[in-house]
């Protein structure tokens, strides 16, 4: 099921207010994520279950010269979420005046009086409004004042201690796509369009469909083993490069290339998901193309290797 997505809280229609709703940036959808929206749903499973989030992400927002660092970006969060059984997504549009409005200020005009809210759910990090100003506590006062109930919910720990965005994001980009997988409860997924390269991956006889990141973290370059979302729905398997070509004298940008087994179709210009499963090495530099071909066939034949093992 793919949720409604309500991007102004000025404008909500009126089927989309009354919901029991969890809060968070829901970057990644993770384990932790997973608990706190069951937690709204538990709590008042008569209701509609929303989660309400921001986007640009507040980081983005306060920072736009970080490097970028998103797990999920909008569509896919809100797939993830509809997984979840959310209904709804609110969307809010994190702008200067949202960014400015104080913690009581949100609790009543968008919470309240625009969202309807009847319960909710967070984490116990959870802080918003100007400067942060509100936390769980003051969200308690200020939700029984008006009437919302407020579940909290404590952090999903496993070994390595609490399931975090913060915490899958290292994973990646130490090449750890298998760790990373265990937090979110599945691979991590890039999507993008598959645009139109110099065609040298054809030439070499490992024809690759190449998307750029954009706003999603960069993870460890290298070689990894990964499943293709297809646009037709199927999955197919495959090897890709996380990197800049450095044997080709280098790109600017970072691109992922993606070599699909046993695949002949036409994906210019369509959208495909590429989910990094294991890492197999690192970017490295050839001597020449045959290098680089040799080492292609390599990395296929291993890629092959880990994903028949499942």
């Amino acid at each position: 099921m793919t949720p409604d997505i309500i991007r102004d809280w000025h404008a909500v229609p009126s089927g989309a207010r009354g919901a029991t709703v969890a809060l968070g940036n829901f970057d990644g959808v993770h384990l932790g994520h997973e608990a706190v929206l069951r937690a709204a749903h538990t709590a008042r499973p008569d209701l509609p279950l929303a989660a309400l989030t921001f986007e640009p992400h507040p980081r983005e927002h306060f920072r736009p010269d970080d490097p970028p660092f998103r797990l999920t970006l909008l569509p896919e969060k809100a797939r993830a979420l509809g997984a979840l059984g959310v209904r709804t997504v609110y969307a809010l549009s994190f702008d200067a005046a949202l960014a400015a409005m104080p913690a009581e200020a949100f609790v009543e005009r968008v919470l309240h009086q625009a969202l309807g809210v009847r319960h909710l759910a967070c984490g116990t990090n959870f802080a918003f409004g100007h400067r942060r100003g509100g936390d769980v506590g003051f969200l308690a006062q200020q939700a029984e004042a008006r009437g919302i109930g407020l579940t909290v919910v404590p952090p999903v720990v496993d070994e390595g201690g609490p399931v975090s965005s913060t915490r899958i994001r290292r994973a990646l980009q130490d090449g750890y796509p298998d760790r990373a997988a265990a937090e979110l409860g599945r691979d991590w997924e890039v999507r993008g369009v598959v645009f139109h390269g110099d065609k040298l991956g054809r030439e070499l006889g490992w024809p690759t469909a190449n998307i750029l990141l954009g706003r999603h973290l960069e993870p460890a370059r290298g070689v990894y083993a990964v499943r293709v979302a297809l646009p037709d729905g199927r999955v197919a398997e495959g090897v890709a490069n996380v990197g800049r070509r450095p044997t080709l004298g280098g790109d600017p940008v970072t691109r992922l290339e993606t070599h699909i087994f046993d695949f002949a179709g036409d994906l210019y210009d369509q959208e495909i998901g590429v989910r990094l499963v294991r890492f197999l090495r690192p970017d490295a530099t050839f001597a020449g193309l045959e290098a680089l071909k040799a080492a292609i066939a390599a990395d296929a034949a291993e890629a092959r290797r880990v994903l028949a093992a499942g």
